[in-house]
């Protein structure tokens, strides 16, 4: 197939809106997840079909690939106060380097400087350990030291909640919001957001899809607060993309070079799927040869070639997000237009726990 975008260039930001009804945001999931709708999309046709997640083995053929993202969600949201001061402040865990020292964003009244000290509560309400901020960093957050011998993901795991994003309202107990918020196949702890792709897929489904010969291949992406950052910018060219580090297998490559030499579909679960390996086959002259491991702020937008991806199974996305961006410019700006309409009419659940496309050629 012609993977290059059916969109063309310029695109305006204002152009990214469209009208929802609130009460299409989902706020949870269904309690069996492949009982979530299917809306497929086949671009050459210029089609649209409604199923359900259910309905996959019947789209899919022994030949294709499902590229899964298994990175973890962490509880990230942490809540504590101002050590000296008792001013209450709530961060968000963003990453830790090779050192221990972490990224993260706070919030607190009045002016906090370098070399405060904050008290992380646990879940319970109680004082658990220390955490020093150290420098001002760009985007408006902190580089800080853990004054703890443990490991950050430890910490997180016992003072941390779950950090779900703005739309969704919870009064969940936070062990429960934990198992909704996350994939069964998630491995590798560092996302701050799930790959909201990946929650339609129960383990049996998994299984039905493998024993018919589909390739279930995992790459691994930790997705950052910025896939939540609406577009600013009067157009989506000056848009700033946020960085996510990411990697692929050296065996997932092969697995995906082999699908593609018996004419197989490779099909992207989920925007972080599609970044990570789009990214891998710039770095390689254009085609995805190899592992690959690295940063990505990898912006996709028209005038977009895509060069490993033939389909794109995908959630209904925020206005003005650049997840939107990338599903028309993949999907066609005109029919991934009439796919929303038809969605908000038929009464689709958007958003992270909500329904599912699939973009076919």
């Amino acid at each position: 197939m012609n993977r290059e975008s059916a969109t063309g260039q310029g695109m305006r930001t204002d152009d990214l809106d469209y009208e929802l009804p609130k009460e299409l945001i989902a706020q949870q999931p269904l309690a069996n997840r492949s009982d979530s709708r299917l809306m497929v999309v086949r671009r050459e046709a210029g089609t649209i079909e409604h199923l359900h997640i259910r309905d996959l083995p019947d789209l899919l053929s022994a030949n294709d690939a499902l590229v899964l993202n298994n990175s973890r969600v962490i509880r990230a949201k942490l809540v504590g106060y101002r050590t000296t001061t008792k001013g209450r402040w709530y961060g968000l865990f963003l990453e830790a380097d090779e050192r221990g020292i972490a990224r993260l964003l706070g919030k607190t009244r009045g002016s906090i400087q370098p070399g405060e000290m904050i008290t992380l509560q646990n879940r319970n309400g109680l004082d658990d350990c220390h955490i020093t901020l150290l420098t001002r960093l760009s985007g408006g957050s902190w580089a800080v030291k853990l004054e703890s011998d443990e490991s950050w993901f430890d910490v997180l795991d016992r003072v941390g909640r779950v950090p779900l994003p703005h739309y969704i309202h919870s009064d969940r107990d936070d062990d429960d919001e934990r198992d909704l918020y996350q994939t069964v196949f998630a491995k590798h702890p560092g996302s701050v957001a799930a790959p909201t792709a990946g929650l339609h897929f129960t383990k049996d489904l998994l299984i039905y899809l493998n024993d018919m010969g589909v390739e279930l291949c995992s790459v691994t992406l930790h997705v950052g607060i910025g896939t939540f950052r609406p577009i600013a910018t009067d157009t989506i060219e000056e848009h700033q993309m946020h960085s996510e580090r990411g990697s692929i297998s050296s065996e997932t490559a092969a697995r995906l070079a082999s699908v593609r030499e018996r004419g197989g579909r490779v099909i992207a679960v989920g925007t972080t799927s599609v970044r990570l390996l789009e990214s891998a086959a710039a770095a390689q002259e254009g085609s995805l040869t190899s592992g690959w491991s690295g940063e990505t702020d990898l912006f996709i937008h028209p005038p977009y070639d895509f060069k490993v991806i033939d389909g794109l199974l995908t959630n209904f996305h925020l206005p003005r997000s650049t997840l939107l961006v990338l599903v028309r410019t993949f999907g066609g700006e005109a029919l991934i237009k009439e796919a929303y309409r038809q969605a908000v009419a038929e009464r689709y659940r958007f958003f992270s726990y909500g329904d599912a496309m699939l973009i076919l050629p």
